[in-house]
């Protein structure tokens, strides 16, 4: 069966690697990815539930996600360390990925119906909306923080091709987190694993094979 829709993760594929906003923000407070990794990890072996999974399905506001953080890392560093710019140094970080940007546009214009899926934050949607003409390159938004669920649950795949009424076998995924891949082929799509410009293109481009 033709590829019929292309659906694209934002953050790392659309946008330069988040890693990038994650190191920003450890040179701008102190605070090493190691330490904010560890401390989340703990709080979901003592919680039962990953701060940011719930932070990324709008289970927790972002306000919350940040105090409850910086409650968590206070005893490690010896003081309350100061978590309300987050937002603020990530998005000064992350800037647009124009060659991906230019095949979403590039696609859409050949008639592949255009969906976008990311796990984000509530609050952050205004940022992430105002850094990529969203609307204009995508019919389809799901974003995990307004449906309740993350990628790679199965649901949010579901979604989203519900909402784009194709099957799985009619699209092709791409994202650069690869257990979000592998949990897309489940459902029966092509899925490219983002890990560069010139390899993801290629490999998209080869996916859709005679579709464009």
């Amino acid at each position: 069966m033709s590829t019929k829709a292309v659906i694209s993760d934002f953050g790392g594929v659309l946008t330069t690697p988040l890693i990038q906003s994650f190191v920003a923000f450890q040179d701008q407070t102190g605070i090493a990815m190691e330490m904010l990794g560890s401390a989340m990890q703990r709080m979901a072996e003592r919680d039962g539930s990953h701060p940011l999974f719930e932070l990324e399905k709008g289970e927790l506001t972002e306000a919350s996600f940040l105090e409850r953080i910086a409650e968590e890392l206070e005893p490690e560093l010896g003081h309350r360390p100061e978590m309300h710019r987050f937002s603020e140094i990530y998005f000064e970080a992350l800037k647009p990925n124009p060659p991906m940007i230019d095949l979403m546009r590039d696609l859409k214009g050949r008639g592949l119906q255009m969906a976008l899926l990311t796990n984000n934050v509530r609050e952050w949607e205004p940022l992430w909306r105002s850094m990529v003409p969203i609307d204009e390159l995508f019919e389809v938004v799901v974003d995990s923080a307004f449906v309740g669920c993350r990628k790679p649950d199965p649901e949010i795949y579901e979604i989203t091709l519900e909402r784009i009424g194709l099957a799985g076998d009619q699209c092709l995924f791409v994202d650069d987190v690869e257990v979000n891949c592998e949990a897309a082929r489940e459902l029966g799509m092509t899925a490219v694993h983002f890990r560069a410009n010139e390899q993801a293109i290629d490999e998209i481009r080869a996916g859709l094979g005679g579709s464009t």
